[in-house]
């Protein structure tokens, strides 16, 4: 019935939910020089820069080392996250 199928619908969602909280994946960019840890819920949870990085005042390097790895932390949360619900 409609009741049962709505109840299931909602613990599967909260099943999802803590899964995402749990999954933490780790990005890099620039062989190392940034890196990147972010939540399945896509909250960051930590960046790091390599002080050899920012030695050169280059900020315009150092902002799109930061991207890239933000991005690639995106993509294999997403990438992760498609292969759980392809699993249910």
């Amino acid at each position: 019935d409609m009741n049962s199928m709505m109840k299931q619908a909602q613990k599967m969602q909260e099943e999802m939910g803590r899964k995402m909280k749990d999954l933490s994946v780790d990005a890099t960019a620039g062989g190392g020089a940034v890196s990147v840890k972010m939540r399945g819920d896509f909250e960051v949870l930590d960046i790091k820069i390599d002080p050899e990085t920012i030695k050169d005042g280059d900020v315009e390097m150092l902002q799109d080392l930061l991207v890239a790895a933000l991005n690639e932390a995106r993509r294999k949360v997403e990438e992760s996250l498609k292969g759980q619900l392809g699993g249910m």
